[in-house]
């Protein structure tokens, strides 16, 4: 990099206003106006440099003047282009590889000013703390937000692991901010998270879209399976604050549920950043019933396995609007250290629909709830009226084990989801209904 002081301030600006005409000269060649480098604008920013490097209270490092102007010109496109300098551009790499370091989140430029927070990852310090999709974040420890560029933010929340830093975050419904303490730690995601709900039902849950999420997902599934054994009858997808992630994996995770068709489509101005994805004949799912939960924090990659499911008629899509993240980013490296994400393209579902900035509405919306169980006291049965006439099969009923004040055993040992999560309770029920009806057109 060179670094000129004194007379020669003068020719930093000269020098850099007659390289990028010249390289414009040669873009002009066989391109129409709107390609053209603006020359009076292009000056402009050469005396910018200039006064900058001659009256500016500090003496400046040419990288960083240079990198700082890059950053402006990035960041003035929209919330997604940035410029990665070697930290940033070491931790996208470390993110999609599913472990790296900080408090758990996935975070973005509000137009507040504010940092919005998309969704917690799963068992991470931020989903433990009690952050939630939604928050806006006001101030780390004692530094405000306003006024930050996202990864100045972000650099802030990072830190050792075992230090803590406090979020202070305005949630909606609350009556004033909330002061909340997070413990950094090395953030290790798992992507796929599987279990039995009841007989039958299984549940997979997806957190994040990794390099590996596809193949896990079809694994999961015949697991749950063989735990069911051999056949379900139907299967909850979870994509709840799944920030996205993968793009690959998740057409993946839609192939292995669909026959054929077209997955997710993307439009941009140029020819390379086009792109259409089709499913594969396979179907490892075996057309199961299914229902997909999502919410706000649901972005990118799931509102894209969401929006071509919902457009296949191939699952119930259940919850709340998803966040809305339609925009497709390149990276693209400057260096061996630094690159700069780029939005190049926006997605659509199979049926032409934009997922941006309107997100995947839900075919029933379920809010998220709390749910008491009312104590009615004990209902009386015939089996309970003195002479009753005998069952002929020798079988006497008993009183509902929902119709008693306490709740039965097996209840709270496998999960009681009516309290402790509604909107998989109420998927559950959903899917119970798909399953009969199923049953009843065969």
């Amino acid at each position: 990099m060179m670094v000129f002081k004194g007379k020669w301030l003068g020719f930093v600006a000269a020098g850099l206003l007659g390289l990028v005409i010249g390289i414009g000269t040669s873009v002009h060649a066989g391109r129409g106006p709107e390609t053209q480098l603006p020359i009076e604008d292009i000056r402009n920013i050469s005396q910018v440099i200039d006064h900058i490097k001659r009256a500016y209270v500090e003496e400046v490092d040419d990288k960083e003047l240079l990198n700082n102007a890059i950053k402006g010109m990035l960041n003035g496109l929209d919330p997604h282009s940035t410029y990665l300098g070697t930290e940033a551009f070491t931790d996208l790499k470390e993110d999609t590889s599913g472990k790296f370091g900080g408090l758990g989140i996935e975070v973005a430029m509000d137009e507040t000013g504010y940092v919005r927070v998309v969704a917690p990852i799963d068992d991470t310090p931020a989903y433990r703390a009690g952050i939630m999709a939604g928050d806006l974040v006001i101030q780390l420890d004692s530094k405000p937000v306003k006024g930050l560029t996202l990864f100045q933010a972000v650099d802030l929340m990072r830190g050792e692991p075992g230090s803590d830093i406090l979020l202070t975050v305005v949630r909606e419904g609350a009556g004033k901010p909330l002061e909340i303490t997070i413990t950094r730690d090395v953030i290790k995601v798992t992507s796929i998270r599987k279990r039995i709900l009841e007989d039958g039902y299984g549940y997979i849950r997806i957190s994040q879209f990794q390099e590996r999420t596809g193949e896990d997902f079809v694994d999961a599934m015949k697991e749950l399976k063989k735990e069911s054994g051999g056949e379900l009858s139907g299967l909850v997808l979870d994509m709840r604050n799944n920030p996205g992630g993968v793009l690959h994996a998740s057409v993946e995770v839609v192939d292995a549920l669909i026959e054929d068709g077209l997955i997710v489509y993307t439009e941009s101005r140029i020819p390379s950043s086009k792109m259409s994805y089709k499913a594969s004949p396979s179907n490892p799912s075996d057309n199961v019933p299914l229902v997909v939960l999502i919410n706000g924090g649901s972005a990118s990659a799931s509102e894209i396995v969401a929006g071509a499911l919902q457009d296949h008629k191939r699952a119930l899509i259940m919850g709340t609007q998803s966040f809305g993240k339609g925009s497709v980013q390149n990276i693209i490296q400057l260096s061996k250290d630094s690159a700069i994400k780029l939005t190049t393209a926006r997605y659509f579902t199979p049926n032409g629909r934009s997922i941006q900035a309107q997100g995947i509405v839900p075919d029933i919306e379920v809010q998220r709830a709390t749910l008491t169980r009312e104590d009615s006291g004990r209902f009386y049965s015939e089996a309970d009226l003195s002479g009753h006439l005998e069952n002929p099969n020798g079988e006497e009923g008993e009183t509902s084990a929902e119709d008693s004040s306490e709740i039965p055993a097996d209840a709270v040992t496998k999960e009681d989801l009516a309290t402790t999560d509604y909107q998989l309770y109420e998927a559950l029920n959903v899917l119970k209904g798909m399953a009969i009806a199923k049953g009843l057109l065969k």
